[in-house]
């Protein structure tokens, strides 16, 4: 790459300037970069900020270096901030929106500079991947996981396909978990605080022969509820979380590595119901002052209380061929079941129930060959996933019980490479290529039957039928979308402590079928209905560099991108009539291909150690989301009508810290005084602006007071989280003409206390 004099002299301008704003301001915005573990950070000296390695193309590399929009976050500084889940590394993300989904405690919401999929159904693939390690959870539930026993996070932003064994069309979280070390390792974390908090991680693991390792994980979240339900007394917004993993790794020879793994959890916190924005519109119940009470009375699924249980086995072989010669082998199977009680009106009467069972299950394998010579390296390799999605759910609304099942089955497969060339010393050039084969078959049946006590397959054998809107099955519902996405970079290392790079990638995501589809009521036809709805593609282009000054006490990483989004998969909802009556009664999915959108956005991080003891780190980003055509029903254009959902077009953090040397309990340590400020701009919950639901800008305040002991054996924190006990919109439900009218809203935890001991025995 040979990029003209002004355009890196530009970029060099605005690095060099928000470092010196960062310096000499101390308002840098919170930096995602990772102050790393031992395992993943060198420093060449105190006075310098650890460089982060991570593996974001399938080989170690420091950050600084590596020339992909990627954040890590490593184990030390999850530990040091108090960070619990995935969730909560998303006020320090650019461009980035991490959620708990509406009606859950469990199922993640993801979307990365605009891209993402909010809609949690079975038919619908995430825009966002998950990584455990190599493998791609295919569903979104169980996906807020507590975080523990991991080395380190990375997240990647952009379309991912020819390093990853999944494509995914908006970016990528990856949880890379540790390996065992040589000797016995045994570590404690218990943590206490507000609303009752109770948690405990025990992991251990032992060589049990030189060339035998063995390890596992017990741990249980509990907390009581940030609210009550008025109807039953019970906690709302509570936790209850088990959770263990256990592993094996084999040794037979220093050239082959194998590990064997199963993990397990179970979510037992009650139902997590919404907070009504509106009077009844039959009852005139009023809204309640607590954002986190409920009177909602729908608290069983089948006679289970609410629950989500996850599992999965996995076996790791990685064989080195030859020194620079990786071969890499990855099998995963997992499945998980949700019993989901959600109470659309949130009242103490059955006016919109909808008790639904989910059950997901993926088996998946993936081969690579990874090459790492001196002037050239790259990643090759094939994936396969069979993946079954099955949702049933009854909506109990006036009078009558609507079943719906959704039986989806994928079968992908795909061949990915990519290659990176050194040209010169200085530049080099990245090529790469994925095709993939996406293939989807369903069965779908919607019925209705008479009363509110629900259909046989939800627990009401007596149930009188009295209409079948849609009865198909999968020798009708069933497509296959086949796709080559491209990419290309190319890097230039400027100077020895800035890096240039340029990319051009392809994304894309397969078409599927709508489990909620009504061939009743709507005015979707049967072809239509078979056709389903068509895969997305999105062409981006990205301009970045990183750049360290100041002997390495700053870095600071930018870039710019471009995308280009055509066939936007917008699932929804819409209230019908099934009975002709003039009266809405039910609702049925409608996912429509919006047609395109430009995405335009800008990403700042940055972190500087000013002194031994203080430093700043700090994030800042803009998008510019606007879709270009936006056809709606009846072909009426809607372009100007439409807006991108959980996509605030600014956010920004800023996080100080500041350590001094202090002895505790007879042993020498370091004390850590660090908060931090996190902006988010306005964000609608949906494609059509709704000013009941969405949520206007808002600022989080969190700050942590940490105690290291010096042999890094134990640590000591207090941690509080959202000091200023704001109140913020996550999610929400809106059928404002259905029964009693539905629109409520789910919230983000309101201010909280924990104390954390880390100990390492």
């Amino acid at each position: 790459m040979n990029p003209s004099k002004k355009s890196k002299r530009n970029l060099v301008l605005l690095s060099r300037s928000a470092a010196a704003i960062l310096a000499i301001y101390g308002s840098g915005l919170h930096y995602a970069q990772a102050q790393s573990s031992d395992a993943t950070a060198k420093a060449s000296d105190d006075t310098n900020v650890a460089k982060v390695v991570v593996s974001a193309r399938r080989r170690e590399e420091t950050l600084q270096d590596v020339p992909v929009s990627v954040t890590a976050y490593s184990a030390d500084q999850i530990s040091k901030s108090g960070i619990a889940d995935v969730t909560g590394l998303a006020l320090t993300l650019p461009n980035t929106t991490l959620s708990a989904s509406r009606g859950t405690n469990s199922t993640l919401t993801s979307f990365m500079r605009g891209v993402g999929q909010q809609d949690p159904l079975a038919g619908f693939e995430a825009g966002v991947g998950i990584y455990l390690d190599d493998i791609y959870l295919a569903r979104p539930q169980g996906a807020v996981a507590e975080i523990y026993d991991v080395e380190r996070i990375e997240v990647l932003r952009g379309p991912q396909g020819t390093l990853y064994g999944r494509n995914t069309i908006g970016g990528a979280v990856k949880y890379v978990t540790r390996k065992m070390g040589p000797n016995t390792d045994v570590r404690l974390k218990a943590s206490v605080g507000s609303y009752g908090q109770m948690d405990g991680v025990l992991t251990a693991s032992t060589p049990l022969s030189d060339t035998v390792r063995v390890g596992g994980t017990l741990a249980k979240f509990k907390r009581n509820g940030f609210g009550t339900n008025l109807a039953t007394g019970e906690d709302n917004y509570n936790k209850d979380v088990s959770a263990a993993r256990l592993s094996a790794e084999f040794m037979p020879s220093s050239a082959l590595f194998i590990r064997i793994s199963g993990d397990t959890s179970q979510d037992d916190s009650n139902p997590k119901h919404g907070h009504r924005l509106t009077v009844g519109k039959i009852s005139n119940a009023p809204i309640l002052d607590n954002v986190y009470d409920t009177r909602a009375n729908l608290n069983t699924v089948l006679g289970h209380k609410q629950q989500v249980t996850q599992s999965g086995i996995s076996a790791l072989v990685e064989y080195q061929v030859q020194p620079d010669l990786l071969f890499k082998s990855v099998t995963a199977s997992r499945h998980d079941t949700s019993y989901a009680p959600i109470d659309f009106d949130s009242l103490n009467k059955v006016d919109f129930d909808v008790p639904a069972l989910y059950k997901n299950k993926q088996f998946s394998q993936e081969f690579q060959l990874t090459y790492t010579g001196k002037s050239f390296q790259g990643v090759a390799g094939v994936y396969y996933i069979d993946a079954n999605a099955y949702d049933k759910f009854d909506v109990r609304l006036l009078g009558t019980s609507t079943f719906t099942e959704g039986d989806i089955d994928t079968k992908a497969w795909a061949a990915f490479a990519d290659m990176s060339f050194d040209l010169s010393k200085d530049v080099s050039l990245s090529v790469g290529g994925r095709y993939t084969v996406d293939k989807r078959e369903a069965s779908i049946l919607r019925q209705i039957y008479l009363g509110t006590d629900g259909s046989p397959a939800m627990g009401n054998p007596a149930a009188v039928l009295f209409r079948t809107d849609t009865n198909l099955t999968k020798a009708d519902l069933h497509r296959e979308d086949k796709k080559f996405t491209p990419r290309i970079s190319a890097s230039w290392k400027a100077s020895s402590d800035q890096t240039m790079y340029a990319s051009w990638t392809e994304g894309f995501k397969g078409g599927g079928f709508d489990p909620r589809l009504n061939l009743v009521g709507t005015k979707l036809t049967l072809d239509k209905a078979k056709q389903g709805f068509l895969p997305e593609k999105i062409s981006t282009f990205e301009l970045g560099l990183k750049s360290a000054f100041a002997n390495n006490a700053i870095f600071t990483n930018i870039a710019v991108f471009h995308s280009d989004y055509q066939d936007v998969q917008i699932p929804g909802s819409v209230a019908i009539d099934t009975n002709g009556d003039g009266k809405d009664d039910s609702f049925a999915g409608v996912t429509t291909n919006a047609g395109k959108a430009k995405i335009d956005g800008l990403e700042l991080e940055a972190t500087a150690r000013i002194t031994d003891a203080f430093s700043m780190s700090g994030m800042f980003s803009y998008i510019d989301a606007k879709y270009t055509k936006y056809i709606g029903a009846g072909n009426a254009d809607v372009t100007a009508l439409r807006v991108f959902q959980n996509t605030p077009k600014q956010s920004a953090s800023i996080r100080a810290n500041y350590d001094w040397n202090m002895a505790l309990l007879g042993q020498s340590g370091k004390l850590s005084l660090s908060s931090s400020l996190a902006f988010r701009g306005k964000t609608y919950q949906f494609e059509t602006p709704t000013p009941l639901l969405d949520q206007d800008s808002f600022k989080l305040w969190d700050a942590s007071l940490v105690w290291s002991r010096s042999d890094n054996r134990m640590r000591i924190g207090l941690h509080g989280k959202n000091l200023s006990d704001t109140r913020y919109k996550v999610a929400g439900y809106l059928f404002p003409t259905l029964g009693e009218g539905s629109t409520t809203a789910f919230y983000g935890n309101p201010r909280t206390y924990t104390l954390t001991l880390d100990y390492r025995f």
